[in-house]
């Protein structure tokens, strides 16, 4: 695309973005505080945000700006996406939305950019805008900014009759790679599941993370996010003492099959491993998380009751089948040792994958987290195979699973933080077609 005028603001303490011109948005000034960035013209990418601490979008406040950060003094994103053609719903806290307008006319949502000169708003066609007003969509060259990602959870357990039938369909057609685990041992992880949930009072959390090349959106997002992340933690639950692992695999033949860093207490160390990651490698769609998740189980967990031990596992494709039994062992392993694996299903992964991510969150006593498209960000996302769910931001979706292993308490997404819905859940219940009851939560 023929570039278009545009224009950009001043350096200073707070600037505002020039507006674009027909295809691009102005960059907005450097500063300590950068001013909302240029709005996006009619064309189909957003300007540069400026660099400093705040990004692009930010609005007054000590927040982590218009990029939508789950700060502690930040609002919530709005049940439905707002239309705008140039506004602003950036909280003084830096919540949700940005300059650009959340859903603006040719524009990306959210912010008008990340730091420096990464691409702000995601692609939009002219008049109806990109993505939903939930941050800033990353545009071409850009970065995922904080609290864009979007996704649902499942959780099998509580549905567990339809977890059987879909499990039975990948065995009646003899898929290969399926995990050989014993049908006794899914009936028992429902039993266990179906006790009364439990509160801790501290908090191991691993995360486990494929780092292929087709990952590079989740990878900048989890950098981006973690210590936003973080705090919530401490400020919600300051006796929770967290401890943070990290494990990053790709498969053999790549740069490391697995890449580990045990606890630590410092969510500062953790971050600065985070950060120095990159996604590269790959090449065939399988990987290997058996490799990760079995050595995840050597980490240095605590191991008295009052723990909760949770492990976010954020992929986008499956095992060699010849592996399976390795991954069934890690799984099963991973439920003795009282650790609760929560899948995080990303751009890219297919039927047989979901299936896998889905049976690890059942056995552990974890539940379903997959990325949606609502944030516009990286490739398309599967559509689960589930009857509804709903949508909200990724931050908020793990901190409600957290906080749901903290407390002991099982308890949907506040209506506020609702973006969306898939089916027609009411009351935390779905009727199908069938007269079948689903449970979204």
């Amino acid at each position: 695309m023929p570039p278009g005028n545009e224009t950009s603001g001043g350096n200073g303490t707070s600037t505002t973005g020039g507006t674009g011109g027909a295809n691009t948005g102005g960059a907005g000034g450097s500063g300590t505080t950068v001013g909302v960035g240029g709005a996006g013209g009619a064309g189909t990418t957003v300007g540069a945000g400026g660099s400093g601490t705040s990004g692009g979008g930010g609005s007054a406040g000590t927040g982590m700006g218009g990029g939508g950060g789950f700060d502690p003094g930040g609002g919530t994103p709005p049940p439905v996406p707002p239309t705008g053609g140039g506004g602003s719903t950036v909280g003084a806290g830096g919540s949700t939305g940005g300059s650009g307008g959340s859903v603006g006319v040719g524009g990306g949502a959210g912010a008008g950019g990340g730091a420096g000169t990464a691409g702000g708003g995601g692609a939009g066609g002219a008049g109806t805008g990109g993505s939903a007003g939930v941050g800033g969509s990353a545009g071409a060259g850009g970065t995922p900014q904080p609290g864009s990602m979007t996704a649902g959870v499942w959780d099998d357990n509580r549905n567990f009759d339809r977890f059987l039938r879909y499990r039975a369909d990948f065995v009646a057609k003899q898929t290969p790679g399926l995990l050989p685990i014993a049908d006794a041992e899914y009936t028992a992880a429902r039993d266990a599941a179906s006790l009364p949930l439990k509160p801790h009072d501290r908090l191991d959390i691993s995360f486990v993370i494929d780092t292929t090349g087709s990952m590079i959106d989740e990878l900048t997002y989890l950098q981006t996010e973690f210590l936003a992340i973080s705090q919530r933690i401490t400020n919600l639950y300051p006796y929770a003492e967290p401890h943070w692992s990290l494990i990053l695999y790709r498969d053999v033949g790549d740069e490391y099959v697995v890449r580990a860093f045990d606890f630590d207490a410092d969510p500062q160390a953790f971050q600065s491993r985070l950060a120095a990651q990159r996604a590269g490698g790959g090449g065939d769609f399988p990987e290997a998380p058996e490799r990760a998740l079995g050595d995840m189980l050597t980490f240095g967990w605590r191991q008295d009751a009052s723990v909760a031990r949770i492990a976010f596992w954020v992929a986008d494709a499956p095992h060699h089948v010849q592996n399976a039994a390795a991954l069934g062992s890690a799984i099963l392993q991973s439920r003795a040792t009282g650790i609760h694996i929560y899948p995080v299903a990303s751009s890219g992964i297919d039927e047989f994958t979901e299936l896998t991510m889905r049976t690890a969150a059942q056995l552990t006593g974890g539940r379903y987290l997959f990325l949606t498209n609502d944030s516009g960000i990286g490739n398309s996302h599967k559509e689960p195979t589930i009857p509804c769910y709903f949508v909200t931001r990724l931050d908020v979706a793990m901190l409600r699973m957290i906080d749901i292993e903290l407390t002991g308490v099982y308890h949907e997404p506040a209506p506020a933080e609702v973006i969306r819905s898939g089916g027609n859940p009411q009351n935390g219940i779905c009727t199908l077609s069938s007269g079948e009851s689903a449970i979204v939560f």
